[in-house]
């Protein structure tokens, strides 16, 4: 599933609400870098993201981890349009687009992760909540709308400095 922006401030509030999704999960150590020019994706992963496949680890170890990178990308995505709709334009997130990204969880969650419906929905769930937490609180949109300032500002930040941003704005 791929995104549309409406335009470069729409994906910066996009970019913003993926990386304090991480933030909020305590994983923006596994941000490399992010970027707002890339055509690919536009967040970097690090390598403490990526679990390396190893004879010594247990299948519970490597599938527990796959569950945990898919649990980090749905977060990434559902606040990524809720921060865009939310924050940037006032509004709740359409639901046409909600019922996609819910639809692609669940595809994803089946193929990837082998997971069952009730583990999908609760993941989701949980994603989703998180999310409206954070992005329907009024106290904290100025920190969102400064940090998508910084990302169309700087354009690239390296993992360090997104946390040094994020703990500025007293996100973290």
């Amino acid at each position: 599933m791929t995104l549309a922006y409406l335009n470069e401030d729409d994906r910066a509030y996009g970019l913003a609400g993926m990386v304090i999704s991480l933030a909020s999960l305590h994983a923006i150590d596994r941000v490399a870098e992010v970027s707002l020019d890339t055509d690919g994706p536009m967040v970097e992963f690090s390598h403490r993201y990526y679990f390396p496949g190893s004879p010594s680890i247990s299948p519970k170890a490597s599938w527990d981890n796959l569950v945990q990178n898919f649990h980090l990308t749905t977060s990434m995505v559902v606040a990524n349009v809720l921060a865009r709709s939310v924050v940037r334009l006032k509004e709740e997130a359409p639901s046409d687009v909600m019922d996609k990204i819910y639809d692609e969880v669940e595809r994803e969650g089946r193929d990837t992760c082998s997971l069952e419906d009730d583990e999908i929905e609760n993941l989701y769930n949980n994603a989703l909540q998180r999310a409206r937490r954070l992005f329907h609180n009024p106290r904290l949109h100025p920190a969102i709308d400064e940090f998508a300032r910084v990302i169309s500002r700087k354009r690239h930040l390296s993992g360090m400095e997104i946390a040094d941003e994020l703990h500025l704005l007293q996100l973290i």
